[in-house]
Formats: structure tokens, sequence, C-alpha cells
């Protein structure tokens, strides 16, 4: 018979087990501190002054476990005004936590701070932080890394090691002044100098040889190598040479295995993929490699950035002359490989990661985003398509303007009169062959205009690339949603025979997916969270010639499907 004493201590046992149990299941608070500071940084021979987050380029990994709360303290040190945006990230009801400028808040001027909080919920896998205030992510970005809970483990072999790869832009000179001086002259901005694994152009670059990454393996290793493209303009292929990758995750998604040699990843994009390393030691060396997609007809970066994978010797002596094993990727252009790739995709669906993809639709929406123009101030030439013109870019033809204060806090305070409004269009207004002969007038309108949803509601969009100043890819990001790509297309949608075809059973779910150069992408998602979330192509030249838009999510009737109050602290504009 157990003894009063030993039931008590099995008592408390259990009690403290329950306890231990529910923490976990809580999650912890983790907190951040990011100074944005100005940062020397020296490449390719050019020494600058860049913007960076705690000294740091690429910035510090923000680390937390699926149900932590985050706060992280952004302190800015800077001339520039700057907010932060949690790139992936649901926000569910903390809406004032997104961080683009004049979207959910004003940005945070000099010598000001703000605290954002959040909690990571239902999330876990690889997203990224950045800069959401012009073109200052160039050098302000960094990893988010969600570890699953402390009682749960991957989908997939535990690897060896995990490493962190992120790919990027080097500017010889102030991407600012890039930005600001094309907007003025209405013409194309310089491209960057280089592109960077972590932050280095790698050996093909003049003066860079020592600026090569280096990622250090051992034989019959599996790694897990978390890639994220932080790149300001470009879509990039990614390769190791003689191996190859397994992807299991996407914009912290699991999904079924996919085995390549090369991957596609465009700005604002992240891909979890496992390296196998070969059996024993290769007598090699082996080049990984990335440059960029470009299928349209404007300028970029026709340029590589190459780290090395090394093979650690057994007996710690490396044979010197290791042949260098050459890279394969796919053509500048090659958008059919791109095609194949993406559709590849297939969310892993299964009992404990389900794809809750809408079957119903409560409201569709058909967006055309693709380029214009808009016309020259008057007694001035401009650098754009014609010289009575400045480029431009719309979303069903209306190029977004931002205004001077927050939309979400306009919205939250009823506030809406001048600062936005409601009548976005569900479609085009002037119907044309899509990817077709462009038609003559090229001009775009400007306006805040946005679209109301009501809490819950199931949205079916497609979103169809346009011929006009040539057919372009655009990697589209969703603001406070995942959103599932249930079908994708080269030419005009068809609505009548084109849904037909759509994967409702396990189609990829993302934040970010592009629009083919040339065709369309269908995507469902379910308005469950209530805010102003921003919609905009991830190539920030676009982003800046307005292929952006807000959507405004009603609040529901439940007290935790409501958008939580403004923080204290919130910023003023």
């Amino acid at each position: 018979m157990a003894t009063t004493s030993h039931l008590s201590s099995m008592a408390m046992f259990f009690i403290s087990f329950f306890v231990l149990l529910m923490g976990n299941a809580e999650g912890e608070t983790r907190h951040y501190t990011f100074n944005i500071r100005y940062h020397n940084v020296t490449r390719l021979c050019h020494t600058r002054t860049i913007l960076s987050v705690n000294r740091r380029y690429p910035g510090p990994p923000l680390v937390a476990r699926e149900g932590d709360r985050v706060i992280v303290k952004v302190v800015n040190h800077v001339a520039n005004n700057v907010s932060i945006h949690w790139h992936g990230i649901r926000q569910l009801t903390t809406g004032w936590s997104d961080g683009p400028s004049y979207v959910t808040q004003c940005p945070i001027q000099t010598n000001q701070s703000y605290i954002y909080n959040f909690t990571i919920t239902g999330q876990r896998g690889t997203l990224l932080w950045h800069a959401h205030f012009s073109w200052l992510r160039a050098t302000i970005h960094g990893p988010i890394i969600i570890l699953p809970k402390h009682n749960q483990s991957y989908p997939f072999q535990k690897p060896h090691k995990e490493v962190t790869i992120i790919l990027g832009e080097w500017f010889n000179v102030d991407p600012e002044a890039i930005i600001s001086q094309a907007l003025k002259t209405g013409g194309g901005p310089n491209v960057s100098d280089a592109y960077t694994i972590n932050g280095l152009p790698g050996l093909l670059y003049n003066c860079s040889s020592k600026d090569t990454y280096k990622l250090k393996v051992k034989p019959g290793k599996t790694y897990l190598l978390r890639l994220i493209n932080a790149a300001l303009n470009d879509e990039l292929f990614f390769t190791i040479a003689n191996h190859t990758l397994t992807v299991v995750e996407g914009d912290a998604i699991y999904t079924k295995p996919l085995d390549t040699d090369k991957l596609l990843i465009t700005p604002g994009q992240t891909a979890n993929v496992l390296l196998k390393t070969k059996p024993e030691y290769p007598n090699s060396k082996f080049l990984i490699a990335a440059r960029p997609y470009s299928p349209g007809q404007g300028t970029f970066d026709n340029s590589t950035t190459m780290g090395i994978l090394e093979y650690e010797h057994p007996f710690k002596k490396p044979f010197k002359n290791l042949t260098l094993i050459q890279p394969n990727l796919p053509q500048i252009n090659d958008t059919q490989f791109v095609s194949n790739f993406t559709m590849k995709f297939r969310s892993l669906a299964n009992y404990e990661f389900p794809a809750n993809v809408p079957k119903t639709v409560d409201k569709r929406f058909f967006f055309t985003v693709g380029l214009g123009t808009s016309p020259c101030p008057k007694n001035t030439t401009c650098q754009g398509p014609t010289n009575s013109t400045k480029f431009s870019a719309s979303v069903n033809n209306v190029s977004f303007t931002l205004p001077s204060v927050a939309i979400l806090q306009a919205y939250y305070f009823g506030q809406s009169n001048g600062v936005y409004t409601t009548d976005f269009p569900v479609e085009p207004m002037v119907p044309f062959n899509y990817t077709g002969i462009a038609p003559n007038n090229t001009n775009v309108m400007n306006g805040t205009r946005t679209v109301v949803l009501p809490f819950n509601t199931s949205v079916e969009l497609v979103m169809q690339d346009t011929s006009i100043l040539g057919a372009e890819s655009h990697p589209l990001h969703l603001h406070g949603f995942n959103f599932f790509v249930v079908g994708q297309g080269f030419g005009n949608f068809d609505p009548v025979k084109d849904p037909a075809k759509f994967n409702l059973v396990d189609p990829m779910e993302r934040n970010t997916a592009g629009v083919p150069a040339g065709g369309w992408i269908a995507i469902r998602f379910l308005a469950d969270n209530p805010g102003v979330w921003f919609m905009h192509c991830h190539l920030d030249v676009h982003t800046s010639w307005g292929l952006k838009m807000a959507w405004i999510v009603l609040d529901g009737p439940e007290p935790n499907q409501k958008l939580q109050p403004p923080p204290s602290d919130l910023p003023r504009c």
C-alpha cells in the first residue's frame, strides 16, 4: 500500500509535469533589441557607410519556438526613418507590429524607438525580417528561425547541423540615392554591383576573392540549409555543384520532399533544403552559386555570386590544389524551368500539418499586375519609356500612393477621410488582351484604394501579368496571411476552363509567390486576421513604382477575432 507521503510526492510530480507541459504549450517570451546604426562595410574595394542592425550585415538571427511571444525593441540611431517587417509572421490580431511604413505604422524617426510585440502562432520554419521603408532593406535584413515546440520534431530526418544562407545584393553606392534619382527622372534605377551569399560577393567579382562564403561539411552527414532571398530586385537561381538538394519547406510551410539540383527563390521567399553530403571525402571542392532569373526587358545585374562547399578531411590534412567543381544553372530567362519547378511544390498536407484550402469561395477577385506609365511634370523631360513619361506600375491599373499617415491608424480611429478609400476595383476597369498587344494608352491612375473584407471571408484571387512595357515576373507578397497557390499558367486566365484544373488537395501554401511572366496565378486564403494588410510586388523597384495595394479585414464577433488596441509607443508621423 502506498504511503500518504508517497501519494503526495506522486501528486506533486504530476502537477509539476502538467505545469511544465502548459508552459511549453504557451511558449516563452523572447526579448531582442535592434539598434539601427551606421556601419562601414567594404566590398569590391569600395567602403560604404551602410545602415544595419547591431552593426551586423546581414543582421542578427531572431530565434524562437512555435508558440513563443517575441518582443523586439527597435531603436533608430540614424537620420533615415525606418520600420521593420517580420516577413511571413501571421501577426494574428497584432497588425500594429507588422511593420510596413504608412500602412500599419508611421516610421520610427531619428532617436525614437518602437516595441514590436507578437506571438508566433501555428508557424515553424524559416522566415526573414527586413526594413520596410523605401530601399533600406538592402542592408537591414536577417533571418527568422522558428523551431518546433519542445516536444515536436521535424517531419524529416534530423539534420547533423543547420546552416542559414542569405542571398542578397550589394551596391557600391547608397541604394537610397539610386531609387531617389530614378523616381525623379522617371527612368529605371541603376542595378546592383554584385549578388552576395551571407553578405559576401565571392570569387568571380573583382577585388572579392577574400570575401567568399565557405561552407565546411563532413562526409556522410545531412545538413539543413535555411535559404533566404533578401535581394532587392532579383529572383535568384541557387545550386551547389554536383549535389542534390531536397526541399522540405517553403515560406515556413512543410512540403512534400522535392529533390532537385537547382532552385528558384524570389525576393521574400525562403526554402529549407536538406543537403546529404557524399559518403567519402571527395578530393574536390564544390561551387555554391546564385544568379538572377530575369524574363523581362529591363536592365538587371547579370552576374553570379559564388561560395565554396568544402569537405573536412578525416585526418585534418586537406589536399592542396583540389579540383573546383563548377555549377550548372538555368539560363537567365529560363521561364520553362521556373514554371516546372514551382508547379512541383506541394504542401505536406498530412494529419499533423493539413492543407486547409478553402473549398468554397465567398469573394472572387481578378487583378492585373504589371508596368505602366505616368506623365512627366509639365515643362520637363523624363527618362521613362518616352521622354514625356515616367515608369510606373499598378494593380488593376491603380498605382498605389502611400498616405502621409498610417492606414491602420486611420481605419482603427474611423478617420479614413482623406487617407484612403474602399473602392479598389475587383477586376480591371477596362478589359483587354492582357498578354497580347499592349493598349495604346499605358497611363495608370493613382490612389490609396483598398478592399474591405468581412471577417472569415474566403477569397479567391487571380493575378494576371500584362505585356504592357514587356511581360515581367512579379513575386507578390501578402502580409498577415498565408495563401494557397491553387493554379497557375501562361497566357490569359480562362475563367471557364482554368478553374477545373485547380489543385484543392495539396497546393503549396506560401506568403510570397511569383506571377509568371506572361501568365497568371490563382490563390485562395481565408480572411481570418483583422487589420490592414499590405500586398505588393517584392521587387522593390516595382513597389516604388506603385505595384501594391491593401486589404482591410474587419473584426470578427469573438474577442480573439478583433484587432488589438494600438500600443502606447506607436510612432507618430
